[in-house]
This record gives C-alpha cells, structure tokens and sequence, in this order.
C-alpha cells in the first residue's frame, strides 16, 4: 500500500500531466514524432495505374495474373524514458528538488504516449540499472511509471550515464524515442550517446537547479557532496571563491551544450525555480516547424 502522500503526489502529477497534453503537447508531439514507415498488410489484384514498383512478383507468378502489395501506415511509436535518480537529483532550493521536476516531465511524456495509443517503458539508473519497465500500454501502465519514478528508491547514490546508455542500446532494439531526464554533470557517456542517437530520437532533457549556476554570499559554510559523501569548508564571502566556482559551473554547461549541438541532438534545458511547459513547448514547436 502507497502512503498518502505519495498517492496525492501521483494524483497531482496526472492532473498537471493531462491538462497539459490536452492543452499544449498533443498535438505537436503527434506531428513530429512519426511511426517507422509503412507496414505491409495484404495482397490485392493489380489495377491500372498501380505503381509497378509494389507488384509482389512471387504472388503474381503464382497466382497468373498482378498482384501487389497493400501497406498501412505504422504510427505506432515507442517511448523510452531514461531517470537518473543518483542523489544530485534530490537537489533543490526553490520549492521542488530535481527529481519531482523530472516526475512531473515524465508524467507528461507518458501521458502524451497514452493519448497517441504509443508504447512508453522506464529505466531508472544510477551507478548501476535500478529498475526496468519494459515498454507497453495503457493507463496504468503511465500510472505505474509516474509512481516509480516518485516513490521507488535507489540503492545506490552514484551516476553512471555511460552505463544506462549502453544497456539501453541493449534492450531498445527497434528504432525508438528516448528521452534522457538528468543533470548531466557527469562525464565519459558522450560518445554513447553519439553512437545511441544514430539508431534513436535520442532527446536529453537538463534539468539544473539555481544555486548549480549561481553561488550565493552566505558566510562559511559546509558543502558535502551527496554522492560521495565527501565534505569541503568553504568561505562563500570570498569573492575568488565564488568567480572560480560559478566559472567551473558554467564551463561545464556550455561545454555540454556545445557537445549536444556539435552532435545534432536536440536538448531541453529545464530549470527548478521556473515552469518546464515553456521550454517543453518551445522544443516540440520548433521541432515540428523543422519536420514540416
């Protein structure tokens, strides 16, 4: 039995999550993210004007007279979500950590699956594979993803993106849509992802709290590391302290965007203080003018 708070937590996430396919993301998620082509059907007699380049040669010998093939359109899709749930992500000083951010987003990416009759799974990693929910249908199915993805509970603390990368590669044979929710303040899983993009829609998703950017004046204080464990004093005051952290910071996060755009893949950058519909929106927006 869930406790009630987790439950509350579900039910709040679906609310947000269906007003917002309904609203914004339906649409535009149907149009840029298309089937994998045509899937064959039957065969039928041929008729004037049929294009010659569909005629099923072994049936027409067969049978004496033309036949060709009949196609329908394959649209059914299959979605990917891919949780970092190490501990950077139960980071947050504005109201929400990182992870209930991440919930929320994955709640909208399912229920925009569920809506559009597309398969969605859920692997949540750290330093190793948490969990797997292979990709299926249905309510609750979406239900049970956005309860694991708020209530499960990691073994382990570290992150290991190069890892869940390659099992995905694994277990995602046909071409999918994977959607990676992290902070991305690791390292080591580029090529990976370059490798993973060339057989998927692979689209990360950022998702940074304020203070990851900026660095607050508020005396010494104790900073701990809450994958590792390990502690550093630090003296926030001093003015080259904080110029060099913010500048490590930032390195990081161009570095990584510039990566994303040097590969052509496509990223959204979600921040915990500010609502993630604007930038979700912006992306399927300007992805659908792209597919157009």
């Amino acid at each position: 039995m869930l406790p009630e708070d987790i439950i509350k937590k579900i039910k709040r996430i679906e609310i947000r999550s269906r007003r917002a396919v309904t609203d914004v993301f339906a649409g535009e998620y149907k149009s840029i993210f298309k089937g994998r082509g045509m899937e064959f059907m039957e065969v039928r007699e041929y008729y004037p004007g049929d294009d010659i380049r569909i005629i099923d040669w072994n049936v027409t010998a067969r049978m004496g007279v033309p036949y060709v093939k009949k196609f329908v359109e394959e649209r059914e899709l299959t979605l990917m979500i891919l949780l970092d749930a190490s501990s950077s992500l139960n980071f947050g000083t504005r109201g929400r950590i990182k992870r209930e951010v991440a919930a929320e987003i994955g709640g909208v990416l399912a229920f925009c699956s569920l809506r559009n009759n597309d398969k969605i799974g859920l692997t949540i990693f750290t330093d190793q594979i948490e969990i797997f929910i292979p990709p299926s249908k249905g309510t609750t199915h979406v239900l049970r993803i956005i309860r694991e993805i708020l209530y499960f509970k990691p073994r382990n603390k570290g992150t290991d993106l190069k890892l869940a990368l390659d099992y995905i590669s694994k277990v995602m044979v046909k071409r999918g849509i994977l959607f990676v929710l992290s902070d991305f303040l690791t390292s080591d899983y580029e090529k990976k992802l370059q490798a993973l993009n060339k057989r998927h829609d692979v689209i990360p998703i950022r998702i940074l709290d304020n203070t990851e950017i900026e660095f607050p004046k508020v005396g010494i204080v104790k900073f701990e590391d809450i994958e590792t464990g390990k502690q550093n004093i630090v003296d926030t005051s001093d003015p080259s302290t904080r110029t060099a952290f913010i500048n490590r910071r930032m390195e990081k996060i161009k570095s990584t965007i510039a990566f994303f755009k040097s590969s052509a893949i496509d990223h959204i950058d979600i921040r915990t203080d500010k609502s993630y519909v604007k930038p979700l929106m912006r992306f399927f927006v300007e992805r659908a003018r792209r597919t157009r």
